[in-house]
């Protein structure tokens, strides 16, 4: 159970964020709690990715707070979001496939040993060490990352951001493209960083994986939060009601 009486992980406060003057985030408020995992829904265009991408730092909003732990950030670009402990795994996964996991992990941070020289031997080690803990199953350690399934690379994306501190962690449709038992391995990937207190903003178009893998889900419309919900409060059918309708549903409306 999320403990929410204390302060959130994260608050965006009445954020908005036109383009040219069309309103794609129009005062919208969602907070994410430790050990959380906060769906974010709505159709195509709806704004919930160009809410998420402020925190991100691949956008600005024009308006509204940001509060890290309560405390007020400014977050202009990616690396403001790093220093936050606010790490990003899109869709895409961004992995350099002709290197190894390893390679992957400190790709851009590799370590080095006292005379200057790629330290392969500790990076490994490493790597080995976050992926006991996160996928203990995970066995392909000496092959390029094109080598790995999808449930695989998503592993390794997910490692590379908990190694570096991530604290928050925003999920573009992790489970797309993959099957169901590579979906399930995701599941057991975002439950075990709940269980060491990340929060986690998932961007997602399945209902079943929101209703499955989220403590929480907000709904948008039109640039609008429709609302949030407390999943177990909740029906398939009521979230679908709320994306298309663009209202709570009548028992958690007053």
């Amino acid at each position: 159970m999320v403990d929410r009486t204390g302060t959130p992980l994260v608050e965006l406060r009445d954020i908005s964020i036109a383009f040219g003057g069309i309103k794609a985030v129009d005062h919208v408020t969602v907070d994410l709690f430790p050990g959380e995992v906060v769906g974010l829904l709505g159709h195509n265009g709806a704004g919930k990715s160009t809410l998420i991408k402020c925190l991100s730092g691949a956008y600005q909003k024009d308006s509204g707070q940001i509060l890290i732990n309560g405390q007020e950030v400014e977050i202009k670009d990616p690396r403001d979001a790093r220093s936050q402990n606010i790490e990003t795994i899109y869709q895409t996964l961004a992995l350099a496939d002709n290197v190894d996991a390893a390679s992957n992990l400190f790709l851009g941070r590799e370590l080095v040993n006292r005379f200057g020289f790629l330290d392969d031997a500790k990076m490994e080690a490493e790597t080995r060490k976050i992926m006991g803990r996160l996928n203990p199953n995970f066995r392909k350690f000496n092959v390029p990352v094109s080598a790995l399934s999808g449930g695989q690379r998503q592993s390794v994306a997910i490692a590379r951001a908990v190694y570096f501190n991530a604290k928050i962690l925003i999920m573009d449709e992790p489970t797309a493209a993959l099957g169901p038992h590579e979906t399930q391995m995701v599941a057991e990937l975002i439950q075990e960083l709940k269980a060491q207190g990340l929060g986690i903003f998932l961007i997602e178009h399945d209902i079943h994986n929101v209703m499955k893998l989220c403590d929480r889900a907000s709904v948008m419309k039109n640039g609008q939060l429709v609302g949030t919900v407390d999943v177990k409060d909740v029906t398939d059918d009521d979230i679908l009601g709320m994306i298309i309708l663009g209202k709570k549903p009548a028992h958690l409306a007053a």
